[in-house]
Protein backbone atom coordinates (compact mmCIF):
# COMPACT_ATOMS: atom_id res chain seq x y z
CA UNK A 1 0.00 0.00 0.00
CA UNK A 2 1.12 3.53 -0.75
CA UNK A 3 2.07 5.62 2.25
CA UNK A 4 0.21 8.61 0.77
CA UNK A 5 -3.51 8.66 1.57
CA UNK A 6 -5.95 8.78 -1.31
CA UNK A 7 -8.41 10.61 0.95
CA UNK A 8 -7.70 12.61 4.10
CA UNK A 9 -10.01 14.65 6.34
CA UNK A 10 -8.31 16.94 8.84
CA UNK A 11 -10.36 18.41 11.71
CA UNK A 12 -13.43 18.69 9.50
CA UNK A 13 -16.46 20.43 10.94
CA UNK A 14 -19.94 21.03 9.56
CA UNK A 15 -22.87 22.97 11.02
CA UNK A 16 -26.43 23.64 9.97
CA UNK A 17 -27.19 26.85 11.79
CA UNK A 18 -26.72 26.15 15.50
CA UNK A 19 -26.64 22.38 14.94
CA UNK A 20 -23.02 21.21 14.74
CA UNK A 21 -23.15 17.92 12.85
CA UNK A 22 -19.42 17.22 12.51
CA UNK A 23 -16.70 18.35 14.88
CA UNK A 24 -12.98 17.68 14.59
CA UNK A 25 -13.46 14.75 12.23
CA UNK A 26 -10.18 13.13 11.14
CA UNK A 27 -9.90 10.24 8.72
CA UNK A 28 -7.18 8.98 6.38
CA UNK A 29 -7.84 6.33 3.72
CA UNK A 30 -5.03 4.55 1.91
CA UNK A 31 -5.33 3.17 -1.64
CA UNK A 32 -6.96 -0.26 -1.57
CA UNK A 33 -8.35 0.23 1.95
CA UNK A 34 -11.99 -0.40 2.87
CA UNK A 35 -13.35 1.74 5.70
CA UNK A 36 -16.87 1.36 7.11
CA UNK A 37 -18.56 4.14 9.08
CA UNK A 38 -21.05 2.86 11.66
CA UNK A 39 -23.06 4.53 14.39
CA UNK A 40 -26.59 5.50 15.44
CA UNK A 41 -28.85 7.54 13.17
CA UNK A 42 -27.94 11.21 13.35
CA UNK A 43 -24.32 10.57 14.28
CA UNK A 44 -22.99 12.43 11.21
CA UNK A 45 -21.97 9.43 9.08
CA UNK A 46 -23.69 10.51 5.87
CA UNK A 47 -22.67 14.14 6.36
CA UNK A 48 -19.04 13.05 6.70
CA UNK A 49 -19.37 11.00 3.53
CA UNK A 50 -20.92 13.89 1.60
CA UNK A 51 -18.19 16.26 2.77
CA UNK A 52 -15.64 13.84 1.29
CA UNK A 53 -16.77 14.76 -2.22
CA UNK A 54 -18.08 18.27 -1.42
CA UNK A 55 -21.74 17.43 -1.89
CA UNK A 56 -21.88 19.14 1.49
CA UNK A 57 -19.67 22.19 1.98
CA UNK A 58 -17.61 21.70 5.14
CA UNK A 59 -17.20 24.72 7.44
CA UNK A 60 -13.95 23.83 9.20
CA UNK A 61 -10.80 21.88 8.48
CA UNK A 62 -9.58 20.37 5.24
CA UNK A 63 -10.46 17.53 2.86
CA UNK A 64 -7.62 16.29 0.67
CA UNK A 65 -8.04 13.99 -2.34
CA UNK A 66 -4.87 12.54 -3.81
CA UNK A 67 -2.83 15.45 -2.44
CA UNK A 68 -5.21 18.24 -3.53
CA UNK A 69 -7.36 20.38 -1.24
CA UNK A 70 -11.05 19.95 -2.06
CA UNK A 71 -13.44 22.86 -2.26
CA UNK A 72 -11.22 25.78 -1.26
CA UNK A 73 -7.97 27.33 -2.38
CA UNK A 74 -7.20 29.24 0.82
CA UNK A 75 -8.00 29.25 4.53
CA UNK A 76 -11.50 30.76 4.32
CA UNK A 77 -14.49 28.45 4.65
CA UNK A 78 -17.37 30.77 3.78
CA UNK A 79 -19.55 30.24 0.73
CA UNK A 80 -17.66 33.12 -0.91
CA UNK A 81 -14.36 31.26 -0.41
CA UNK A 82 -15.29 28.09 -2.27
CA UNK A 83 -13.63 27.08 -5.50
CA UNK A 84 -15.43 27.08 -8.82
CA UNK A 85 -17.48 24.03 -9.73
CA UNK A 86 -14.95 23.23 -12.46
CA UNK A 87 -12.13 23.17 -9.89
CA UNK A 88 -14.17 21.09 -7.44
CA UNK A 89 -14.97 18.58 -10.19
CA UNK A 90 -11.30 18.39 -11.14
CA UNK A 91 -10.17 17.62 -7.57
CA UNK A 92 -12.88 15.07 -6.84
CA UNK A 93 -12.44 13.34 -10.19
CA UNK A 94 -10.98 10.16 -8.58
CA UNK A 95 -14.21 9.66 -6.57
CA UNK A 96 -17.64 8.29 -7.35
CA UNK A 97 -20.64 7.77 -5.08
CA UNK A 98 -23.43 5.24 -4.62
CA UNK A 99 -26.51 6.68 -2.89
CA UNK A 100 -29.16 5.20 -0.58
CA UNK A 101 -31.86 5.93 -3.12
CA UNK A 102 -31.10 4.70 -6.60
CA UNK A 103 -31.73 8.08 -8.29
CA UNK A 104 -32.16 6.54 -11.73
CA UNK A 105 -33.83 8.56 -14.47
CA UNK A 106 -37.10 6.75 -15.22
CA UNK A 107 -37.25 7.91 -18.86
CA UNK A 108 -33.81 6.45 -19.63
CA UNK A 109 -32.86 2.84 -20.20
CA UNK A 110 -30.44 1.13 -17.85
CA UNK A 111 -27.58 1.66 -20.32
CA UNK A 112 -28.50 5.33 -20.80
CA UNK A 113 -28.54 5.83 -17.01
CA UNK A 114 -25.00 4.48 -16.75
CA UNK A 115 -23.85 6.49 -19.77
CA UNK A 116 -25.29 9.78 -18.51
CA UNK A 117 -22.44 10.87 -16.17
CA UNK A 118 -19.93 10.06 -18.90
CA UNK A 119 -21.73 11.95 -21.65
CA UNK A 120 -23.15 14.85 -19.62
CA UNK A 121 -20.46 15.22 -16.96
CA UNK A 122 -17.27 14.16 -18.73
CA UNK A 123 -18.37 15.16 -22.28
CA UNK A 124 -17.37 11.73 -23.55
CA UNK A 125 -18.42 10.63 -27.04
CA UNK A 126 -21.50 8.42 -26.90
CA UNK A 127 -19.81 5.43 -28.55
CA UNK A 128 -17.05 5.40 -25.94
CA UNK A 129 -19.55 5.96 -23.11
CA UNK A 130 -21.66 3.05 -24.37
CA UNK A 131 -18.64 0.74 -24.28
CA UNK A 132 -17.79 1.72 -20.71
CA UNK A 133 -21.43 1.46 -19.64
CA UNK A 134 -21.71 -2.05 -21.06
CA UNK A 135 -18.50 -3.08 -19.30
CA UNK A 136 -19.83 -1.74 -15.99
CA UNK A 137 -23.19 -3.48 -16.42
CA UNK A 138 -21.40 -6.73 -17.15
CA UNK A 139 -19.36 -6.25 -13.98
CA UNK A 140 -22.52 -6.11 -11.84
CA UNK A 141 -24.26 -8.92 -13.74
CA UNK A 142 -26.86 -6.82 -15.56
CA UNK A 143 -25.86 -7.02 -19.23
CA UNK A 144 -29.22 -8.61 -20.05
CA UNK A 145 -31.05 -5.58 -18.59
CA UNK A 146 -29.18 -2.89 -20.54
CA UNK A 147 -32.22 -1.93 -22.63
CA UNK A 148 -34.75 -2.22 -19.79
CA UNK A 149 -36.17 0.77 -17.92
CA UNK A 150 -35.81 1.25 -14.14
CA UNK A 151 -39.51 0.61 -13.46
CA UNK A 152 -39.07 -2.95 -14.74
CA UNK A 153 -36.24 -3.73 -12.31
CA UNK A 154 -36.26 -4.95 -8.73
CA UNK A 155 -34.82 -2.70 -6.03
CA UNK A 156 -31.69 -4.82 -5.90
CA UNK A 157 -31.22 -4.54 -9.63
CA UNK A 158 -31.74 -0.78 -9.52
CA UNK A 159 -29.05 -0.43 -6.87
CA UNK A 160 -26.71 -2.58 -8.97
CA UNK A 161 -27.33 -0.13 -11.83
CA UNK A 162 -26.35 2.64 -9.41
CA UNK A 163 -23.12 0.80 -8.65
CA UNK A 164 -22.49 0.29 -12.38
CA UNK A 165 -22.99 4.02 -12.93
CA UNK A 166 -20.40 4.74 -10.24
CA UNK A 167 -18.01 2.16 -11.72
CA UNK A 168 -18.28 3.42 -15.29
CA UNK A 169 -16.34 6.60 -14.50
CA UNK A 170 -13.35 4.43 -13.49
CA UNK A 171 -13.01 5.78 -9.92
CA UNK A 172 -10.06 5.19 -7.65
CA UNK A 173 -12.32 5.56 -4.60
CA UNK A 174 -16.00 4.74 -4.17
CA UNK A 175 -18.20 6.29 -1.48
CA UNK A 176 -21.27 4.22 -0.57
CA UNK A 177 -24.06 5.69 1.53
CA UNK A 178 -26.04 2.83 3.09
CA UNK A 179 -26.34 1.06 -0.26
CA UNK A 180 -28.80 -1.55 1.06
CA UNK A 181 -31.00 0.60 3.32
CA UNK A 182 -33.75 1.07 0.70
CA UNK A 183 -33.97 -2.62 -0.16
CA UNK A 184 -36.25 -5.39 1.03
CA UNK A 185 -34.29 -7.93 3.10
CA UNK A 186 -34.34 -10.62 0.41
CA UNK A 187 -32.70 -8.22 -2.09
CA UNK A 188 -29.84 -7.12 0.16
CA UNK A 189 -27.51 -10.03 -0.53
CA UNK A 190 -27.28 -9.49 -4.30
CA UNK A 191 -26.03 -5.95 -3.72
CA UNK A 192 -23.64 -6.98 -0.96
CA UNK A 193 -22.21 -9.64 -3.26
CA UNK A 194 -21.35 -7.01 -5.87
CA UNK A 195 -19.68 -4.81 -3.25
CA UNK A 196 -17.82 -7.85 -1.91
CA UNK A 197 -16.48 -8.61 -5.39
CA UNK A 198 -15.29 -4.99 -5.80
CA UNK A 199 -13.45 -5.30 -2.49
CA UNK A 200 -11.81 -8.50 -3.71
CA UNK A 201 -10.64 -6.59 -6.81
CA UNK A 202 -8.92 -3.98 -4.63
CA UNK A 203 -11.34 -1.05 -4.97
CA UNK A 204 -10.81 1.61 -2.30
CA UNK A 205 -14.12 2.22 -0.52
CA UNK A 206 -15.63 4.26 2.29
CA UNK A 207 -19.06 2.90 3.20
CA UNK A 208 -21.74 4.06 5.60
CA UNK A 209 -23.70 1.00 6.67
CA UNK A 210 -25.99 -0.50 9.27
CA UNK A 211 -25.07 -4.03 8.10
CA UNK A 212 -22.78 -4.90 11.01
CA UNK A 213 -21.97 -8.41 9.83
CA UNK A 214 -21.05 -7.15 6.39
CA UNK A 215 -18.90 -4.34 7.82
CA UNK A 216 -17.08 -6.92 9.95
CA UNK A 217 -16.45 -9.20 6.99
CA UNK A 218 -15.38 -6.66 4.36
CA UNK A 219 -13.62 -3.83 6.17
CA UNK A 220 -9.97 -3.19 6.84
CA UNK A 221 -11.06 -0.60 9.38
CA UNK A 222 -14.34 0.26 11.09
CA UNK A 223 -15.08 3.74 12.46
CA UNK A 224 -17.79 4.19 15.10
CA UNK A 225 -19.30 7.68 15.19
CA UNK A 226 -21.60 9.53 17.55
CA UNK A 227 -22.53 13.22 17.80
CA UNK A 228 -20.33 14.10 14.83
CA UNK A 229 -17.17 12.62 16.30
CA UNK A 230 -15.19 9.39 16.08
CA UNK A 231 -15.67 7.48 19.32
CA UNK A 232 -13.67 4.40 18.39
CA UNK A 233 -11.83 3.14 15.33
CA UNK A 234 -9.86 0.04 14.48
CA UNK A 235 -9.61 -3.29 12.73
CA UNK A 236 -12.95 -5.14 12.66
CA UNK A 237 -11.78 -8.06 14.80
CA UNK A 238 -10.85 -6.11 17.95
CA UNK A 239 -13.52 -3.45 17.44
CA UNK A 240 -16.43 -5.88 17.18
CA UNK A 241 -15.18 -8.56 19.56
CA UNK A 242 -13.64 -6.35 22.25
CA UNK A 243 -14.94 -2.77 22.00
CA UNK A 244 -13.05 -0.40 24.30
CA UNK A 245 -15.78 2.15 25.00
CA UNK A 246 -19.00 1.59 26.87
CA UNK A 247 -20.92 3.45 24.16
CA UNK A 248 -19.76 1.12 21.41
CA UNK A 249 -20.51 -1.89 23.61
CA UNK A 250 -24.05 -0.58 24.02
CA UNK A 251 -24.43 0.08 20.29
CA UNK A 252 -23.23 -3.41 19.36
CA UNK A 253 -25.25 -5.22 22.00
CA UNK A 254 -27.94 -6.44 19.53
CA UNK A 255 -25.20 -8.18 17.56
CA UNK A 256 -23.17 -9.66 20.40
CA UNK A 257 -24.92 -12.99 20.12
CA UNK A 258 -24.58 -13.18 16.35
CA UNK A 259 -21.68 -14.75 14.52
CA UNK A 260 -19.41 -12.04 13.11
CA UNK A 261 -16.43 -13.08 11.02
CA UNK A 262 -14.08 -10.11 10.67
CA UNK A 263 -12.06 -9.85 7.48
CA UNK A 264 -8.83 -9.97 9.48
CA UNK A 265 -9.75 -13.42 10.76
CA UNK A 266 -10.84 -14.66 7.34
CA UNK A 267 -7.59 -13.65 5.65
CA UNK A 268 -5.24 -14.58 8.46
Amino acid sequence: MSTLPLLELRDVGKSYGANRVLRGFNLSVQPGEIVSLIGPSGSGKTTALRCMNFLERYDEGEVWIDGQLLGYSGTGRREADRDSEAKVDEVRNPLSMVFQQFDLWPHMSVRENVMAPLVLGKKMPKAQARTLADQALSRVGLSAKADAYPARLSGGQQQRVGIARALAVKPRLMLLDEPTSALDPELVEEVLQVIRSLADDGMTMVMVTHEMSFAAQISDRVVFMEAGQIVESGAPGPLFNAPKTERLQQFLKPWFNRSLTPRAQVTS
